[in-house]
């Protein structure tokens, strides 16, 4: 792959008047010229290094499934231990989702991006050497450190580069790239763990996140936060970097204007926004964690087999790809929040179509629906809408306790779920993810900001950067 380096990406910082921009180097004018350069291959090669990293993050994730699995099929661990396994996986991205926001705005999106991504590979080495289920549980829980953090870091990072333009179109893309870990565990797990048992599996999450980390070097510094830093001369020059990448390009029609700049929100439009972007967060988390995950328990207890269970889980989940695909295609065409407010009544319907579903010919069209309906929102919210809705100097910040938020209702999920499901079947769990989707329309309805077609920088969503 051709790396940033040596390319027409690390040419000499061209003075912008010589490719067309005439405004003076402002920090609002270096946002505003962000915003108007066309995609190009330093966006492309940028999505490759970042989707790398959240591919094998997604990877590292999922494939506590057949692992888990395995090991207690050859006595290697108990239930008990296998419990162990996830929580404190889940208790590491907890931490590391809420220290990732702070490191981000501190030290800066590519050095925490490099740490983080350090830290869950090595710790998936470690995993595949454990002697031990204590040592396997401890490495998993420095793993999830990592993990937590990447998801915060990798889409914040993308949308910075991104011209607004295109800014929903490229988190979608991400959020695409993310969720074929899933695919890709699945598979991978079937051809590895026969040959070479469980620790190939680690080893393999580990090597490939060491190799994105190599790659990485070449990755340069959001131009953005290097401006919330004072840093305006680097900013500029990568900026100018982006732009010489675009030469001869069209180029949309942003116009460079001096639009307002704020460092943080106002108190109660930051509350506001936070207690949004959290509630999102901990949907998101819901509609995963409180419905994807469980659709093969779900269909057994209604008394398909798990062979057919399983089957008909693959044909349900390729709604995944299918609903990600569409957040790319549709997200920069119509405004986040009908997008969001749309999607969320559509899957209230469908949740309770599926609970109702007395055949497996009604279950497994209704299921793809909602599978797709699930990860098209996530595709646009976590990756996208809940980092757009903050400034610069606090954007990771905010978007990394929100995703903690979320994080942490992720402990309790399971647990409300058997609650549900004993008490009142199918039809109670997705009554409750029925009654969370509506809640998310409604809260995005009443109290989110519209966000696409605006600049990253301007402190308010009032006016968008084109009609």
């Amino acid at each position: 792959m051709q790396q940033f380096a040596g390319t027409a990406l690390d040419a000499a910082a061209a003075p912008a008047e010589a490719i067309g921009v005439v405004a003076p180097v402002t920090a609002q004018t270096l946002a505003a010229r962000i915003d108007q350069v066309p995609i190009t291959n330093f966006h492309r090669r940028l999505l490759f290094i970042i989707g790398a990293g959240m591919f094998f993050d997604s990877f590292d994730l999922y494939l506590a499934g057949t692992v888990l699995g395995t090991l207690l099929h050859d006595g290697w661990s108990t239930l008990p231990q296998n419990a162990q396994f996830v929580s404190f996986t889940f208790v590491g991205m907890v931490i590391g989702a809420f220290g990732a926001g702070f490191l981000g705005d501190k030290f800066g999106r590519r050095f925490t991006y490099q740490f983080n991504l350090l830290i869950f590979g090595l710790a998936s080495l470690a995993a595949a050497a454990a002697p031990t289920m204590g040592w396997l549980i401890g490495a998993r829980f420095v793993s999830g450190i990592g993990l937590g953090a990447e998801i915060v870091i990798g889409y914040a990072t993308l949308i910075e580069f991104a011209p607004a333009a295109k800014r929903g179109k490229w988190a979608a893309l991400l959020s695409l790239i993310t969720n074929f870990g899933l695919l890709g565990s699945t598979l991978l797990s079937w051809l590895i763990i026969p040959s070479y048992g469980w620790r190939g599996m680690f080893v393999f999450a580990g090597v490939g996140a060491l190799i994105v980390l190599v790659l990485r070097k070449s990755m340069p510094e959001s131009p953005r936060w290097l401006d919330s830093q004072g840093r305006t001369a680097e900013a500029e020059a990568i900026v100018a970097r982006i732009e010489a990448s675009a030469a001869g390009l069209p180029r949309p029609p942003v116009p460079l204007v001096e639009a307002p700049r704020v460092r943080s929100l106002p108190r109660g439009t930051m509350m506001r926004r936070m207690i949004v972007g959290s509630l999102l967060q901990v949907i998101a988390a819901i509609a995963s964690y409180g419905f994807v995950v469980w659709v093969p328990t779900f269909l057994v207890k209604s008394g398909v087999s798990v062979t057919g269970s399983l089957g008909q889980t693959l044909l349900m989940s390729m709604g995944g790809p299918a609903g990600a695909f569409l957040g790319y295609l549709l997200s920069d065409r119509i405004g986040r929040r009908p997008l969001i407010i749309t999607a969320s009544l559509l899957a209230a319907v469908c949740g309770m179509a599926f609970a109702s579903a007395t055949s497996a010919a009604m279950a497994v069209p209704i299921g793809f629906v909602m599978f797709a309906l699930v990860f098209f929102l996530v595709s646009i919210v976590v990756a996208g809408y809940v980092p757009e809705m903050f400034p610069t100097p606090i954007r990771m910040r905010a978007n990394g306790t929100c995703a903690t938020v979320g994080r942490l209702a992720t402990i309790g999920i399971p647990y409300a779920v058997v609650w549900l499901f004993t008490e009142g079947g199918v039809i109670g769990v997705l009554g409750g993810v029925t009654c969370a989707m509506l809640i998310q329309a409604t809260a995005v309805g009443f109290w989110g900001p519209e966000t696409a077609q605006h600049g990253l920088d301007e402190g308010d969503t009032s006016m968008p950067l084109r009609a």
